[in-house]
């Protein structure tokens, strides 16, 4: 009688900390601020991480903030009035949200930056993205082997665009091409017509398709008057569709005169579409199932008290300290596996792309 005694004492103790392990869990708040609505990926993303935290017991708080800063500052603070135990925050712009992330700290908020990098800050605490350095090489690296760089041809036309200078991943996104494409323009084989290489000439602020359209604009009606342009360096989907419009304003995707090489990032449909077409060349598929699963097991452990998963301690200085990350695997996606990836995968129906 004692020994069961003992064991049923011991069986009830295991039940009832399992269950206030549980009950602490499904009582605690995420906040979720994501930078917009606009492009197919940030609803995916959204989406997934509530699906991921939920399926874990906690409740979530998500936001978009249509890509305005005083709009997400505002939405991270209610989050924080709210009781949010943790934050995760893909950031409008980078540097802006330092302040309302003091207010976290002070409240013992963790605070995982999420796709885009939060800089110039100590209170963030952890960081879940896809390898960006690794997203450029795929660009680059798409670009020499459609072209044929690789092989010895050449010399082509290329022009170069990157992202907005206030987001870091655009820095990384660009370091990674260059590394491929800058040995091919050192030699000859790539020409870039306008001169303009430096990050700070070919950033896009904010990432707005519109104004890449206007540039690309610019540079076809000075440098390619009667002069083929043969790849652009597209470092997301948002920009290759503006450019790919400009393009074919002056007679681009003809059969006399094929569309250049464009590069892209995202896989949103549209540009899927536009693969499958012809009009572009190829997108980085980051599939945000794998990265919001990564976001929620991190604040899983965070919750818990447990060791935080992450990959890498050393590349993602926020320009006030390494954050601890956890990179995610990017995918080349073109003509030829676009199908596979995305639609064998489940990541979006046929009918999404048709």
């Amino acid at each position: 009688m004692k020994m069961y005694k003992t064991l049923t004492t011991s069986v009830a103790t295991l039940a009832l900390a399992t269950f206030a392990n549980c009950t602490f869990a499904a009582g605690e708040l995420i906040g979720i601020a994501l930078p917009n609505k606009t492009e197919a990926r940030w609803i995916m993303d959204g989406n997934n991480i509530v699906k991921n935290l939920k399926a874990k017991g906690y409740k979530t708080d998500l936001q978009y903030s249509t890509l305005d800063v005083p709009t997400q500052i505002s939405q991270i603070e209610n989050m924080i009035t709210a009781g949010a135990k943790v934050l995760v925050v893909a950031p409008v712009d980078g540097a802006t949200v330092s302040n309302v992330l003091s207010k976290a700290k002070k409240k013992g908020i963790k605070v995982i930056s999420y796709d885009k990098l939060i800089m110039k800050t100590k209170d963030v605490d952890y960081y879940a993205t896809f390898d960006n350095y690794q997203v450029g090489v795929l660009q680059g690296t798409s670009i020499v082997k459609k072209l044929g760089l690789d092989t010895g041809k050449g010399p082509f036309n290329i022009e170069l665009f990157a992202g907005s200078l206030d987001d870091n991943n655009a820095h990384m996104f660009n370091a990674g091409a260059m590394s491929v494409l800058n040995p091919y323009i050192t030699k000859g084989k790539l020409v870039v017509r306008s001169k303009q290489t430096t990050l700070a000439k070919v950033a896009t602020l904010r990432w707005e398709g519109a104004t890449a359209q206007a540039r690309m604009d610019n540079l076809l009606s000075a440098f390619y008057g009667g002069t083929r342009v043969n790849a652009v360096l597209a470092p997301n989907d948002n920009l290759a569709t503006g450019i790919i419009s400009s393009l074919k304003g002056v007679g681009y995707g003809r059969n006399n005169q094929p569309m250049p090489i464009i590069t892209g990032q995202d896989a949103q449909p549209a540009n899927i579409k536009a693969i499958i077409k012809g009009d572009q060349t190829s997108t980085v598929f980051k599939d945000t199932r794998l990265l919001a699963s990564a976001a929620a097991n991190m604040v899983d452990a965070i919750i818990k008290g447990q060791t935080v998963p992450v990959n890498n301690t050393k590349s993602y200085n926020n320009g006030a300290k390494i954050v601890p990350t956890y990179l995610v695997k990017p995918q080349l996606v073109d003509k030829n596996n676009w199908n596979a990836v995305l639609v064998k995968s489940g990541y979006y129906t046929a009918n999404q792309l048709k």
